[in-house]
């Protein structure tokens, strides 16, 4: 009898330690860039933001070796950039800027395979981006609000295994979503058209 305890409690650490070992969560703090291309509209109004720098951190948890889920959430700040007819002095077009602070709030479905230390993903989700204009100098409207923007997260990378613990992860984002008006007063930031803002990274991930 005592021997099938030790044999039992042998066999429960054993278990135990397996399941610690399992890497099935990691968090990963990355730097990330975003473009995007000039958006037509109708009536000759045009949007585009400008490119900027900014934080990105993710959440993700393994449901089998190839599939996890993830959370991301983004920072950053940068300028929009808008073209309307009626801003135009003469012949010549002068475009009004937004000063604006972007907070991407998402998740995704992640399928990776491994080849080693090489470990390529590929990324579907969905989220919402939040649009905030702030009222400084680099803001020539007043009265604007904050757009919240629903669309689609795809993309795909490559995490490069430098530990156990760590990976260095570079990937490609895209967000497929409406360009922004800011509720602009008479519609003259309106686009009514869908834009797809790259979003490349760069970082460090943990897991445990």
């Amino acid at each position: 009898m005592k021997k099938m305890m030790l044999l039992g409690a042998l066999l429960v650490c054993t278990a135990a330690v397996g399941y610690a070992q399992e890497s099935r969560q990691d968090v990963s703090a990355s730097a990330y860039g975003v473009f995007d291309s000039e958006v037509h509209g109708p009536g000759g109004v045009t949007e585009h933001g400008t490119s900027a720098l900014g934080f990105l951190g993710s959440y993700r948890y393994s449901v089998t070796p190839r599939s996890a889920l993830e959370l991301n959430y983004s920072f950053l700040q940068n300028s929009h950039r808008y073209g309307n007819p009626s801003f135009n002095i003469g012949t010549q077009n002068v475009p009004i800027y937004v000063h604006a602070r972007q907070q991407e709030i998402s998740g995704a479905y992640v399928y990776s395979r491994n080849y080693k230390r090489y470990n390529p993903f590929l990324e579907v989700g969905v989220g919402g981006i939040l649009f905030s204009p702030i009222q400084d100098f680099g803001t020539q409207v007043l009265s604007l609000k904050r757009n919240t923007n629903i669309g689609a997260l795809f993309g795909g990378g490559l995490a490069y295994e430098i530990s156990p613990s760590f990976d260095i992860r570079a990937e490609y984002r895209g967000f497929l979503l409406k360009a922004p008006d800011f509720g602009a007063g008479g519609g003259i930031f309106k686009t009514n058209r869908y834009e797809v803002l790259s979003m490349p990274a760069i970082g460090v991930a943990y897991h445990f």
